[in-house]
């Protein structure tokens, strides 16, 4: 390859496969993601085609993409009318061959590229979670108000077993997160501060915020910076009315309301469904740097969505919706429901169309 990185590589052909493979036809993006989600694993989109033809960290297809890929440019025929993918039987002798030598040569530079990638497991050198620029990670947490911690042993800095992690909230999310961050960017620099001790260097680096808005001022900043189209609003005063707490959707006939569902067991209120949001986008202090959120109405919700990316059950499917309904976009959002049994949250699958409540991107 002399020298050239496998994966940009495979990008390069990807684009030029569009741009020049049919001299006078050239094949835009939207034109392959309509025929392409004809195809085994459907629904594909133009940023999930950016995201492989990128210039920059560029992701590999799927294989059944790649199949797809080559039936597509296989033949001509595939822009009759609308763009689309020939069923095997309309294709010609010549066709077929054509798409079985495009296959072999697009299934090498695949495997050179994944094979390239891989210092581990595959599930984690890619993924949302892998940094490709080994830049400074730090994870911003909520710490516990005060009159919590006048009640707890140990988050006194004056007692002599003083623990200082005894003044963050979201621990369980926390360890999970931070342990999956280390394991998948190796060599990059991995942190957590509480949002009322975040650096001016931490601010334009990387930042993954964890949990709500009641208790993490960094996530409510962001968010309004970010200008997404959900917001949280504050169960801060659910005593006077349980109700109010909930993430609200914007929408062209007005607000839709999402709320955890809270029952009753021993005469004590219990978390049945939080609802909680995973985010991505260009930070608003770096263009150049990712700001991710991971927020539930309760710790439940946190935990849910951290789990749904660190979870070895869950997070491959859950990247690869991730992947093929976002793609590159400089900012995308998914709000999801987290099942609570027993007090112990359940990873979301955001495969199931009923996990899922609702999704926006950014091109």
């Amino acid at each position: 390859m002399n020298g050239q990185d496998p994966r940009l590589a495979l990008a390069r052909r990807l684009r030029a496969l569009r741009e020049t493979h049919w001299p006078g036809k050239r094949v835009n993006q939207a034109q392959l993601a309509a025929a392409l989600s004809e195809g085994e694993r459907g629904s594909a989109s133009v940023p999930l085609i950016s995201s492989w033809e990128s210039r920059r960290a560029p992701k590999a297809p799927p294989e059944s993409r790649i199949k797809d890929i080559a039936t597509f440019f296989a033949s001509t025929r595939s822009l009759d009318g609308n763009a689309r993918l020939l069923s095997p039987d309309e294709m010609t002798e010549q066709e077929l061959a054509a798409r079985d030598e495009l296959l072999q040569e697009l299934v090498r530079l695949r495997a050179e590229a994944i094979s390239d990638a891989q210092e581990g497991p595959e599930s984690l050198n890619s993924g949302p979670y892998r940094i490709e620029d080994r830049g400074r990670i730090t994870i911003v947490c909520a710490q516990l108000p005060q009159d919590m911690l006048r009640k707890m042993p140990y988050a006194d800095p004056h007692d002599p077993d003083f623990i200082e992690l005894y003044r963050y909230s979201d621990l369980d999310s926390l360890v999970e997160l931070f342990g999956h961050l280390r394991a998948t960017n190796p060599t990059g620099l991995v942190r957590f501060r509480p949002a009322s001790q975040l650096s001016s260097d931490e601010y334009r680096g990387h930042l993954v915020l964890l949990g709500g808005v009641d208790w993490n001022d960094a996530t409510g900043s962001v968010l309004d910076r970010l200008q997404l189209p959900v917001k949280q609003v504050s169960r801060l005063d659910e005593d006077d009315d349980p109700g109010v707490a909930c993430f609200e959707v914007t929408d062209v006939g007005g607000p839709i309301i999402h709320r955890p569902w809270l029952g009753e067991a021993g005469g004590r209120r219990i978390l049945r469904e939080d609802v909680a949001l995973f985010a991505r986008a260009v930070s608003p202090y770096n263009r150049k740097r990712r700001v991710t959120i991971c927020n539930g109405m309760y710790g439940s919700g946190t935990y849910g969505v951290v789990c749904a990316l660190t979870d070895e059950g869950y997070r491959d499917r859950n990247a690869q919706y991730l992947q093929d309904a976002f793609g590159d976009s400089d900012a995308f959002c998914l709000l999801s429901r987290v099942t609570v049994e027993n007090g112990k949250a359940l990873t979301p699958d955001w495969t199931l169309p009923e996990t899922r409540l609702f999704e926006w991107s950014k091109p």
